[in-house]
């Protein structure tokens, strides 16, 4: 008799964490499915004729050439795309062995969607109408180029595609930047490179 209840106490167990297990597995498919339906974000490329993803920035686009902004491409913006945002950081500062926090090189929102590019040298003055920037982290707008004190750092530019234009910001830094952008970002790209001081 005690054999055949610790056996029904068993299976009775074993049920129960096999329908404890099914209906994780239902919970986890639902919440994907539930996450796939909310994800609309159209993959952007971003390209440079001054470097390929993952290779080295040229000098001249540091601080140790002329601190100029490299040349940008992109496509794949979404056609429902009122403006765009491009964000430059870098993620290994200021040691990619002991990084601690995210420098920020370039902000510019209210691009226009229709536009596909970015000569070398951007200046404030060279924007389209309507274009602004953010403040970076050396507290000014402009492009800041690569500068690494230590090692090789990794510089990303990204590209957002937003549902309208971004208004009510007061040269803003990345965090408001970013606080505006929720809930409109439509599409992302990005391209990576790299840079080592010479000297």
């Amino acid at each position: 008799m005690s054999g055949r209840l610790i056996r029904d106490f068993w299976q009775t167990i074993v049920h129960g964490a096999q329908q404890l297990f099914l209906g994780l597995c239902a919970l986890i498919l639902l919440q994907g499915v539930s996450m796939a339906d909310r994800t609309t974000v159209a993959p952007i490329t971003v390209t440079s004729s001054a470097f390929v993803q993952g290779g080295e920035i040229p000098t001249l686009y540091t601080c140790e050439g002329e601190d100029s902004s490299p040349p940008l491409r992109w496509s794949g913006v979404p056609d429902n795309a009122d403006t765009l945002v491009l964000i430059v950081d870098d993620p290994d500062a200021p040691d990619p062995q002991a990084p601690k926090m995210t420098w920020v090189h370039w902000l510019v929102y209210n691009l226009p969607a229709q536009l596909t590019a970015l000569n070398p040298g951007t200046v404030s003055i060279d924007l389209p109408a309507g274009a602004e920037e953010g403040i970076n982290n050396w507290d000014r707008k402009l492009f800041g180029g690569p500068c690494p004190p230590i090692g090789r750092h990794r510089y990303f530019f990204k590209l957002y595609a937003l549902d309208s234009a971004l208004s009510g910001l007061a040269s803003p830094d990345k965090d408001a930047l970013l606080v505006a952008m929720k809930g409109h970002i439509i599409g992302y790209g990005e391209l990576m490179g790299t840079y080592k001081k010479k000297h």
